[in-house]
């Protein structure tokens, strides 16, 4: 059985994914901002448990995090990247707060995650860095788009590190999820900025509307989820990006689609700027 690190893990997938891996018999370091919530979780604490305080935005707690994991459990086998929150907001209408606020968390977050985590997979010459993304940042939406662009950044980031790490025995993979039932739309995950530019109705009106009605009605199953990256992390020849959901399905494809014919009507442009 491994040893996993989880980052978020009081809520949401995080919480679901810690709960699954804890079953599997794998031992787990629960990293979240508040550890009474990972452990009000468990009335009776399981020993394969180890609950640590961690920021993400904060490099001296998962350095201290880390060293405590180890301590435990003498190794880590598989990293998530979970922390994370939400946007919603047309793009000229998000502040320039709120922009790196979100990518203090989403992006630099789990920059700082695998500083305090890959020396001990490169080490062992073996590991799994599950990075938690979105199907936003493979395919974005109007109101959604500063959110998108900081999950588009783990897309970037987690390809460059697939070939990086791959030589060294460790395995990269970014899940996409489409809508799930978590706490993703609450007020606990997502900050929603005032609709305050009125030409931006038509565009980002919809898909703001659509979110602000949709918590806890979404089509995907967290433990449904959980289960599917607990496997992945089980598989010999883990994939580099994997989808979850319908939702999710469709909107690659939608998007393979449309690339696709843009390319192809484009294509004479694009070669007419070569030697």
């Amino acid at each position: 059985m491994g040893v996993w690190f989880v980052t978020g893990a009081s809520r949401g997938l995080g919480a679901e994914i810690t709960r699954e891996a804890l079953e599997r018999g794998h031992r787990v370091i629960a990293a979240a901002r508040d550890t009474a919530a990972v452990l009000r979780a468990y009335p009776v604490r399981p020993e394969n448990l180890l609950a640590v305080r961690a920021d993400v935005t904060a490099p001296e707690q998962l350095a201290a995090a880390v060293e405590e994991g180890l301590a435990a459990f003498g190794r880590i086998d598989v990293v998530v990247n979970n922390a994370g929150h939400g946007l919603v907001g047309a793009v000229e209408e998000v502040s320039d707060e709120a922009v790196r606020a979100l990518f203090d968390v989403n992006v630099f977050g789990v920059l700082n995650t695998l500083r305090a985590t890959l020396p001990t997979l490169r080490a062992q010459r073996s590991g799994h860095v599950v990075t938690i993304g979105s199907i936003g940042g493979f395919a974005t939406a109007p109101g959604v788009g500063v959110y998108g662009a900081s999950k588009f950044a783990l897309e970037g980031i987690t390809e460059a590190l697939w070939g990086e790490l791959a030589p060294l025995g460790v395995h990269v993979t970014v899940v996409e999820p489409g809508g799930f039932r978590t706490d993703f739309l609450n007020a606990s995950s997502l900050r929603v900025e005032p609709a305050s530019i009125a030409d931006y109705a038509a565009g980002a009106g919809p898909v703001r509307e659509a979110m602000a009605g949709n918590d806890g009605r979404q089509p995907g199953d967290p433990a449904k989820a959980a289960r599917a990256i607990v496997d992945l992390t089980e598989t010999e020849e883990p994939p580099l990006r994997l989808q979850l959901g319908a939702d999710a399905v469709e909107r690659v494809e939608a998007k393979l689609d449309l690339v696709r014919r843009e390319l192809d009507r484009w294509r004479h442009v694009a070669l007419s700027t070569g030697v």
